[in-house]
């Protein structure tokens, strides 16, 4: 990004807006680029301040420059090469004032190697100066940078030098935040535990949930369950378990690429949503759900759009990270209709979103889940947007089986007085989801006589409950038919994924 700035300044680009919250480190590069040749001086507006010279108290101003319209009038005026740098210019800029200085200062800038920098963590351009300006987003602190700021802190904790694991686990940890931020992370965990290790990880980790709740669209979902409290899906969980080193060096090293993402599609309750958010912990990644329902807002054009692209920058920033997208069937089912509902808005998001899954390269691993398929655009599902689509079916006898042991053994140490193999044979047709509800309902039924669980409670929950495959059946007939030649069995046995049967 310095490299691009660099060119785009000595191009002699009038107008450039550089996107970011890190004023301090941005204008320490522009100072740095301000010394290439020809020599520039570096000028800094705000709205409290007026004009200011880089590097000079604040008090040494240009005075009548505080209004915006005032100090693009004064740097219009200078002789000299400069580089102005505008702070928080966002809320004015709609102006019809501004935005008239502005084309005019473009306009008188032609071989004068003057250049306006617009800084602010919100990008906002009026129409009128699209075609004018160029637009950089400034990257947050890469490791060399956090290996700097975590030097000094240790320095001034007096802290044992690491080991070379420690170092890379606390600035792994710190990846995504700002400097200013990981300053403050180190010192809370150097504050709280007196010394900066790899038992600290988890306080620098805690920064992070800070922003993503600061965000307000995605969430940060941390889960306390492993993949053994899935029922069945072993080809699934075999996948998955391949990839549970996908994003170290070592695999970059081996010349594997990075994992794009999978769908998971299937019958409602089978155990979809859980897959996605054990697999966090499986692999030791954050896990940040998309809430697509956040990111529609119409209370200002575009503004939906921004949502979008706000939250998978935070996303990307943070990565490596698990993106979790929970029935994209619902979020994205009225997008080819979108110009008649709600003035395209919704094409545009999908749009948006498409384009990013192909072209990014952050290592942000999409797990997206799906009950209607027939919703799903069908660009979305070609090849090359995930690496697997998945196809969770109805849990056979085996896997029932292994779903009444998690459950019963989550509520009871001694689940041997029970006839698992007559359970498993009434409650043929039910998803794990409601295999779980039929024995909660059992032991309230006996909780509410002050009395023990039994057999026979869960058989009689069992029979009162009408499953899914039963009131849906068109529905769950149709997405089988559909998964046959489109998707891969998450099940172990093939053949009793082909068979389709109740």
């Amino acid at each position: 990004m310095k490299e691009e700035l660099s060119i785009l300044v000595q191009a002699q680009y009038p107008l450039i807006y550089l996107v970011t919250s890190e004023e301090e480190r941005a204008e320490q590069t522009i100072a740095t680029i301000a010394q290439a040749k020809p020599q520039r001086r570096v000028f800094v507006w705000t709205v409290t301040h007026g004009i200011v010279e880089y590097g000079q108290p604040r008090n040494v101003t240009q005075h009548n420059t505080v209004s915006p319209e005032a100090a693009i009038e004064w740097v219009i005026r200078q002789r000299e090469p400069g580089l102005y740098v505008f702070k928080d210019l966002h809320p004015f800029v709609d102006s019809p004032a501004v935005t008239r200085w502005l084309r005019d200062a473009i306009a008188g800038f032609r071989d004068t190697n003057k250049t306006i920098i617009m800084m602010s963590p919100v990008q906002q351009i009026p129409i009128e100066l699209e075609k004018e300006v160029a637009v950089l987003d400034y990257p947050l602190p890469d490791m060399a940078e956090l290996n700097q700021v975590l030097t000094q802190q240790m320095e001034q904790g007096r802290n044992r030098r690491p080991t070379t694991e420690t170092r890379e686990k606390l600035l792994k940890a710190a990846l995504g935040l700002t400097k200013d931020e990981a300053e403050k992370v180190y010192r809370k965990a150097q504050v709280t535990a007196g010394k900066l290790t790899e038992a600290e990880v988890e306080i620098v980790l805690s920064e992070k949930k800070q922003l993503i709740r600061r965000n307000g669209i995605l969430e940060y979902i941390e889960e306390d369950e492993t993949l053994d409290s899935v029922g069945g899906l072993e080809e699934l969980k075999h996948w998955l378990k391949q990839r549970s080193n996908a994003f170290t060096e070592r695999a970059r090293e081996y010349g594997l690429p990075q994992p794009k993402g999978m769908l998971i599609l299937g019958v409602p309750g089978c155990g979809k949503s859980l897959i996605a958010k054990t697999t966090s912990r499986l692999w030791g990644l954050p896990l940040l759900r998309l809430d697509m329902g956040r990111v529609y807002d119409g209370s200002m054009v575009g503004r939906s759009e921004a949502n979008l692209r706000n939250a998978l920058k935070t996303a990307e920033s943070i990565s490596p990270a698990i993106l979790f997208i929970d029935e994209i069937d619902k979020a994205f089912a009225g997008s080819s209709g979108s110009a008649d509902s709600d003035g395209g808005t919704s094409s545009r998001i999908f749009g948006s979103f498409l384009t990013w899954m192909q072209e990014k390269t952050s290592p942000v691993f999409v797990m997206a889940t799906a009950n209607r398929v027939e919703r799903l655009p069908g660009e979305f599902l070609r090849k090359g947007r995930f690496d697997e689509i998945f196809f969770v079916d109805l849990p056979n006898a085996e896997e029932r089986t292994e779903i009444f042991n998690i459950h019963l053994s989550k509520r009871r140490r001694e689940i041997a007085r029970f006839d698992l193999d007559q359970l498993v044979g009434i409650c043929d047709g039910f998803s794990g989801a409601e295999i779980e509800q039929a024995l909660i309902a059992a032991m309230y039924e006996a909780f509410a006589q002050e009395r023990e669980f039994t057999q026979l409670d869960i058989i009689a929950a069992i029979k009162a409950t009408l499953p899914l495959s039963k009131t849906m059946s068109e529905q769950v007939t149709a997405l089988r038919d559909w998964a046959r030649q489109r998707a891969r069995p998450a099940a172990a046995s093939v053949a009793e994924y082909q068979r389709l049967e109740f």
